[in-house]
């Protein structure tokens, strides 16, 4: 609960417009004001269902109206001095803001309820956290600190972020009688023999507590009884479980209430009142605890499981946070939990299946629970939001490839009218799209298009941004093809091109395209990465006939790179930038194993004849895209990494800045000190912007990345550097996005 002093944005006067009122709901985001009368005294509330309510019941539709005929006077509020859990037990599923008033009845703050972050140990769960994974070992250990200390070690390599066990001090959980457990029921009187012969001592349980926090995963217990909650207290435990059986036991609920740590409560076997009971408990004490749903059955039939009442769990906790507790067959429904918004998942964790214990039955083998951990990793990225919907990079690619353009159906001078029948539609989707056909219609063409020319965005508007000459402190120039450069060179004083070839280029000669005295420039070349045959170069292939060929590939690439120095006059030894390999298509490598391949692309760089060139790896993102699919990358990512090849290898690399900003967005690593190591080891950059963990290739200023700040460290640790705008798509509309890139990275001064 928060509560707010300052209430301006929330206030209107009963005398003010209804209009006022609607303006200030909707620019205070809270979707409620409060109507005072003059003296400051509230007189009723209004949202925007109050709103609705009105106007359905009004004969007249008249927003000057004042807002006293649509209030609602019949609203809940607390004094200010009121205390807190008085005051947050008003609110509900409906309720989220509690108007504070005086002893005059005057507005004086208002109380809203605010998720609370939970603090476990080092993990905070959240809104915007990861879901908390539990591994339940439980008594799975079998009594054995050999096989708990397994279980640690599989449930880390699992994804699990905690490890939980069960703690009970047996002469105080069970009632003592004449038979002992053979009096008990068939049930109890097996689960007592097991219990009984695979207990681990306290001191043995405290060992493994050390072995989890030295492994690096969060030790949890669920503490029995009193007796054993003490102890756990006197190891310091950051928080506790509490078995669905302790929920409505509230001589235990209390104990754990009044250490202050958090609680996870299971909920199986409860009905709602009684969850209710517990949940006032709770609040009194003002304990942090997350509702876990669950059903107590070993195993849970699906049709019991009914994971839609965790949305009211959610609302009986004040909208809080939720989470599940499972013991069905298998790892669907805990992924599907996610999906509906848990934010713990608990699940059972063995080794073998077949061991004596009854929770083995119901239990995850590891390559089982590390298969639902993925799933529901997998399943946290695919929820996202539910803001505006934007079109993402990958789609953003395909719709260029798969789409459809508007497209000039004839030859159209600069000066004239475009008709309805100068337009027609066609693939692929590079240029502007169908639906902007009417607003084109008699629109004045501000360039000569030609036939089967696209139309452009900057066609709709008062101008084109066209080239001129820039300036800048070290040699620049831009991306070109064989079949463009003569059209891009006039428009500008590059020092140098960058040819993207495709495998496609290798065959052709250059003196059909190139002029045959030659340019006064450098060049520099960007290898393909796809080649024929859908072969995507990978020089660290563990698949040593793949990587052979890609080795054969490279050379026909730097061959090509030496034909092409005859045609550049600045050139001395030109650079070829590759995409070395190292991709993966379902999960990151681990660093042992990027290390072996970034050992393999030095032996294949060392088998290339690269005389008279300068080989470069391009410093990649974490999520590459392939032709219209995401893969995931691994190397050329870290900065250390980076400088470790380069001074085992002897050599540079091309900076890519927009990948290199997405591999620190993904690493939550500074850029800047990325820069900081990088850039003395940089012979060419690639300048443009960059968004989020796979948003490459943008505008200038459309992303995150600090230009300013950017330009400076550039200049003052690779001021030689050549560099391109590598604008997405910037060749479109002769060159226009590089134009703009150009004008806005001049103001820098790069």
């Amino acid at each position: 609960m928060i509560i707010e002093r300052n209430v301006t944005r929330y206030v209107v006067f009963t005398d003010d417009e209804i209009g006022h009122a609607l303006y200030k709901i909707s620019s205070n985001k809270s979707g409620i004001v409060f109507a005072l009368a003059q003296n400051g005294v509230l007189e009723g509330i209004l949202t925007d269902g109050d709103v609705r309510r009105w106007l359905l019941k009004t004969a007249s539709f008249d927003l000057t109206m004042p807002v006293a005929e649509a209030i609602n006077a019949n609203f809940i509020s607390a004094y200010e001095d009121s205390p807190a859990d008085e005051i947050e037990r008003l609110f509900s599923s409906q309720i989220k803001y509690i108007p504070l008033l005086d002893k005059q009845e005057r507005l004086v703050g208002i109380a809203s309820y605010k998720l609370q972050n939970i603090e476990i140990a080092d993990f905070v769960i959240s809104d915007e956290s990861k879901v908390f994974v539990i591994a339940e070992i439980g008594n799975n250990h079998n009594g054995s600190i050999a096989i708990a200390k397994k279980l640690v070690d599989e449930a880390i390599r699992a994804g699990a972020d905690c490890a939980k066990f069960q703690l009970r001090h047996m002469e105080t959980v069970y009632r003592k009688n004449k038979q002992k457990a053979e009096g008990e029921d068939l049930g109890a009187e097996y689960t007592l023999d097991l219990l009984g012969k695979f207990q681990l001592s306290n001191q043995e349980m405290f060992e493994v507590f050390d072995y989890c926090k030295q492994s690096g995963i969060i030790p949890l217990c669920t503490p029995w009884d009193a007796v054993s909650l003490q102890a756990l207290e006197s190891y310091g435990m950051s928080a506790y479980k509490v078995a669905s059986a302790d929920l409505t036991n509230h001589d235990l609920l209390e104990l754990l209430a009044k250490t202050g740590k958090p609680l996870l409560c299971s909920t199986g076997m409860s009905t709602e009142s009684e969850i209710k009971d517990s949940i006032e408990l709770l609040k009194r004490y003002g304990s942090p605890f997350i509702l876990l749903h669950c059903n107590s059955t070993y195993p849970a039939p699906f049709k019991d499981v009914n994971l839609k009442y965790m949305a009211r769990l959610a609302e009986l906790s004040l909208n809080g946070f939720v989470g599940y507790s499972g013991h069905e067959r298998g790892g669907a429904v805990a992924i599907s939990a996610v999906a509906l918004g848990a934010k713990v998942i608990e699940k059972h964790f063995t080794l073998d299946r077949s061991m004596e214990g009854n929770d083995h039955r119901v239990s995850l083998l590891p390559d089982e629970f590390k298969q639902m951990v993925e799933g529901i990793r997998e399943t946290e990225q695919a929820l996202g939001h539910a803001e505006t919907r934007k079109i993402t990079q990958g789609e953003m690619m395909n719709r260029e490839v798969l789409g459809k353009s508007l497209v000039s159906k004839r030859a159209i001078v600069s000066g004239e009218i475009i008709a309805e029948n100068d337009i027609e539609v066609r693939s692929p989707g590079k240029g502007l799209a169908p639906y902007h056909k009417k607003l084109l219609i008699g629109k004045t063409a501000l360039r000569d298009i030609d036939m089967g020319g696209f139309f452009y965005p900057t066609d709709l508007s008062t101008g084109v941004k066209t080239s001129r000459n820039y300036h800048f402190r070290r040699p620049f120039g831009i991306p070109v093809r064989y079949h463009d450069i003569s059209s891009m060179l006039p428009k500008s004083n590059f020092d140098l091109v960058e040819f993207h070839l495709s495998y496609k280029d290798l065959e052709i000669k250059p003196e059909s395209l190139l002029l045959s005295e030659g340019y006064d420039l450098d060049f520099v070349v960007h290898s393909p990465e796809l080649f024929s045959g859908d072969h995507i170069m990978d020089l660290c292939s563990t698949d040593e006939s793949y990587r052979k060929r890609s080795i054969v590939e490279l050379q026909r690439v730097v061959d090509t790179t030496r034909n092409l120095k005859a045609y550049f006059h600045r050139s001395t030894n030109p650079l070829v930038i590759i995409n070395a390999g190292g991709f993966t298509l379902d999960r990151f490598m681990p660093l042992v194993e990027r290390k072996k391949k970034y050992a393999l692309i030095i032996d294949a760089l060392k088998q290339i004849d690269s005389n008279g060139v300068e080989i470069i790896p391009q410093t990649m993102p974490p999520y590459p895209w392939h032709f219209g699919g995401q893969r995931f990358h691994n190397l050329f990512l870290s900065a250390d990494e980076i400088v470790a090849f380069c001074k085992d290898y002897g050599g540079r690399v091309c900076l890519d800045v927009s990948h290199s900003k997405l591999a620190c967005n993904l690493e939550k690593t500074s850029f800047s000190h990325f820069i900081q190591q990088v850039a003395p080891y940089t012979a060419h950059l690639h300048i443009v912007d960059a968004y989020g963990v796979d948003g490459e290739g943008l505008q200038i200023n459309d992303g995150e990345i600090d230009f300013e700040e950017l330009a400076a460290l550039l200049g003052e640790l690779a001021p030689k550097a050549s560099f391109i705008p590598e604008i997405w798509q910037g060749h479109k509309n002769n060159g226009e996005g590089f134009w703009v890139a150009l004008e806005l990275l001049e103001q820098y001064d790069f």
